[in-house]
């Protein structure tokens, strides 16, 4: 898909990869729909931005995401990328979760984004296709102690885009999967519970502005995953 004067609509975009990914969106030509709790954060960079609204959105009320998409399509008329990027860790023991921390990431990172692939394949369908990119974590490909229940959300997520690209490829309706590895966000600062410990052979962090790359790579070439190292 060439990105140029596409609508593309990016939960998480307050900031992070969310906010990376729409200024490079924007920078390739793309019309950018910002959906976040924090309303501040993405009317400011719908200000920055050529071409671009804010939609003050908690995408753990299930009603919120449609709602968002509507008026997308009010704005835009079409949607035709869903960056899925809104999501929290859970970076403690097995047997120290707390079930209702592990309630709430599986609310966000896995039913959230099931919800708005669901908002969008409608439009999508009718338009003749569209893209929709997920973003995992690397923690899904790894058996790391202290991330288990974190990294059981994202492995669910991995398999509802894998099922989610083969039901809709006969519409024309593309399913991508990134897993990102530790990225310079604020995303350690605001986890559910636990902290980012040390672990020997740890890589560097990645930038935000690498994984947008990443993604819009996705979102042109049509690939089912990238694993970034």
């Amino acid at each position: 898909m060439d990105i140029a004067g596409k609508v593309v609509l990016v939960t998480g975009a307050s900031a992070g990869i969310g906010a990376a990914t729409a200024r490079l969106a924007a920078k390739a030509g793309a019309r950018l729909v910002l959906a976040a709790r924090r309303a501040d954060r993405i009317e400011a960079l719908a200000d920055e931005l050529p071409d671009a609204i804010a939609i003050t959105t908690d995408v753990t009320d299930s009603g919120q995401i449609p709602t968002a998409v509507q008026v997308a399509l009010d704005a835009y008329g079409r949607v035709d990328v869903l960056v899925n990027n809104a999501g929290q860790g859970l970076h403690v023991p097995l047997e120290q979760v707390d079930p209702d921390d592990f309630r709430a990431v599986l609310e966000l990172n896995v039913v959230a984004p099931l919800i708005a692939m669901q908002a969008v394949i409608p439009t999508m369908r009718k338009q003749g296709g569209g893209a929709i990119v997920n973003v995992s974590s690397g923690t899904s490909r790894m058996v790391l102690p202290g991330l288990g229940a974190y990294a059981a959300t994202k492995s669910a997520l991995n398999m509802l885009s894998a099922v989610a690209r083969k039901e809709l490829a006969a519409d024309g309706i593309v399913v991508s999967t990134v897993y990102p590895v530790i990225t310079a966000t604020e995303f350690h600062d605001v986890l559910r519970a636990g902290a980012l410990t040390a672990r020997p052979g740890r890589p560097p962090a990645q930038s935000p502005e690498q994984v947008a790359e990443v993604i819009l790579d996705l979102i042109r070439s049509g690939d089912e995953e990238a694993v970034l190292t």
